[in-house]
């Protein structure tokens, strides 16, 4: 018993540090230059991306939820945040810039 509430609490433990550490996840401003719902992708002309060490430029990312697609249009300006998830790079969270 004592073993089994030891091993949920490690495990709330490491969750509440898994979701602080996203939540600090920088964000990027960026432009929307193409969108490809089929393929589940946006293509993103961005500022540097800190937190994967990526320069400036252009590039299709994978969409975590693809059903956000459909709230943006090309030319619009975007503060997002990417991540490397399963090997490729993935926008996680994606927002319109004021």
């Amino acid at each position: 018993m004592k073993t089994r509430i030891r091993q949920l609490i490690l495990l709330a433990s490491l969750t509440g540090a898994a979701v602080a550490a996203w939540a600090q996840a920088p964000t990027t401003e960026g432009e929307v230059r193409k969108i490809d719902p089929a393929q589940q992708k946006i293509t993103l002309k961005h500022g540097e991306i800190k937190n994967l060490d990526m320069p400036p430029m252009t590039m299709a990312f994978r969409m975590k939820d693809a059903a956000l697609l459909s709230q943006f249009a090309v030319g619009d300006r975007v503060r997002f945040t990417v991540e490397k998830v399963d090997g490729a790079y993935t926008v996680t969270q994606i927002q319109k810039a004021n």
